[in-house]
């Protein structure tokens, strides 16, 4: 297939013989290689996984940590796991058939599920699409810029790389945008935790019986694993051209995506526990407030750290989720779609990316805006959406017609289906929980 991914040793390879062949190479050319080598390695598992931990990502897991320290740290252990599942069996359905999940389920299933699926996802993927660049504003307003300049800038940048640069450019400055969250970590260190109760915590659950405590511990799990996520890897990893034959290396690079946001959002948690717990700083309903009540506990660096690392997700996420949806959309109705094509061969793809863009801008600069009744009716679309989307994917990812000898094994297929129905299971109950007491 054109355009296929190399392997990290491949590229590597490539990259340190140069253009002219020539063998000697300094420390400089060897060390951009293999920094190339290991960008070009990297893809959709860990951009998307990465684009979970979005501004809204950041505020629940920062909520965790201080309203409940490190009592949750376990449940990201587990959720890891599932999210490597699901993760793999996206890209390998992409892989494999050459083709998007909204247009196998087009393909499988009919249009009417196909309408479904997307009509859920373009309403979920505007109002996320907005909180974004609300983050966008709220992180730059922490270093005296104004949402009113900000977000307009931001969002012209988005543009521009989504429709005047081709896809390998993109997918590299997706890559590099992961780098912001190495601030987390910092700030967890800055914060000097207790590391006996950290670990104790991931090994001995400490479980709440109380409503609050399980609302939260839903929305970790719904934060973590969203059905853009997988939409769009199983999309970017056709787009980027992997065939059967680097399954192997995608696995690799989902497997390592996962663990890698994850590990993020076990830090923001131990951020948070560390500081605003144990000084009585529970109730943090935003991103941008966790960022600001760390500084009289870690230090001024801290702060910026946390601010910077919600800069790069909330631009991240505001990249990936229209590309997303404009992914649904051409493939649910046959249209042209792709990063790299111009405005004349695929219309309809550039279309969606740019309504949702200029719709997430405008309403992020509107003063006043109620940021948390729209991230609950996000939640509630996308509690609704999830477990629908995950039985779609198992099924698929299952289908010996369609996935032949690369279908799911016995094994794996029970661990994928106790996976599906966790997380359905906790979505149907989040979506419950939220109706039913949406300001716990």
């Amino acid at each position: 297939m054109a355009g296929r991914v190399s392997t990290l040793r491949s590229v590597r390879d490539r990259l340190l013989r140069g253009r002219s062949g020539a063998g000697r190479r300094g420390p400089l050319s060897r060390g951009s290689a293999r920094l190339l080598a290991v960008i070009g390695f990297l893809g959709p598992g860990l951009i998307a996984a990465n684009a979970g931990n979005d501004a809204g990502g950041i505020a629940t897991y920062s909520s965790v940590g201080a309203r409940y320290g490190y009592d949750l740290l376990w449940m990201m252990v587990v959720i890891t796991v599932s999210l490597i599942v699901v993760q793999e069996m996206a890209a390998r359905m992409g892989a494999v058939t050459g083709k998007g999940l909204a247009e196998l389920i087009r393909e499988q299933y009919g249009v009417r599920w196909s309408l479904f699926a997307t009509a859920s996802v373009l309403v979920a993927n505007v109002g996320i699409c907005i909180s974004e660049f609300v983050g966008i504003g709220a992180a730059l307003d922490l270093v005296g810029i104004p949402p009113q300049v900000s977000v307009p800038i931001a969002a012209l940048g988005v543009w521009l790389l989504l429709i005047r640069g081709s896809y390998k450019v993109a997918e590299r400055v997706f890559v590099l945008m992961t780098i912001p969250f190495f601030g987390y970590p910092i700030a967890a260190l800055l914060a000097r935790p207790d590391w006996g109760s950290v670990g104790h915590a991931v090994v001995a659950p400490d479980v709440h019986a109380t409503r609050a405590y399980l609302f939260l511990f839903i929305a970790t799990a719904g934060t973590t694993i969203t059905p853009f996520m997988q939409l769009y890897v199983q999309s970017a990893v056709v787009e980027r051209g992997v065939g059967v034959d680097e399954l192997n290396a995608e696995r690799a690079e989902v497997t390592s995506g996962s663990i890698f946001a994850n590990l993020v959002a076990g830090f923001i948690i131990i951020a948070t526990g560390s500081t605003l717990y144990l000084h009585g700083h529970h109730d943090i309903s935003t991103a941008a407030q966790a960022a600001t009540a760390l500084e009289p506990f870690a230090g001024r660096y801290a702060e910026v750290l946390f601010a910077v690392g919600l800069l790069g997700a909330s631009l991240l996420a505001a990249a990936i989720l229209p590309v997303t949806a404009a992914y649904v959309i051409a493939e649910t109705f046959g249209f042209e779609k792709g990063i790299s094509r111009r405005v004349h061969e695929a219309p309809v793809f550039v279309s969606v990316i740019t309504a949702l863009i200029a719709i997430g801008t405008v309403v992020a600069v509107i003063p006043g805006i109620p940021v948390i009744s729209l991230l609950i009716g996000v939640q509630v679309v996308n509690g609704a959406l999830l477990p629908v989307l995950l039985v779609f994917i198992w099924r698929l990812a299952s289908d010996r017609e369609l996935m032949g000898e690369h279908r799911n094994g016995p094994l794996f297929n029970v661990i994928a289906g106790l996976t599906v129905l966790a997380t359905s299971a906790l979505s149907v109950t989040l979506l419950g929980v939220t109706i039913g007491s949406p300001f716990l």
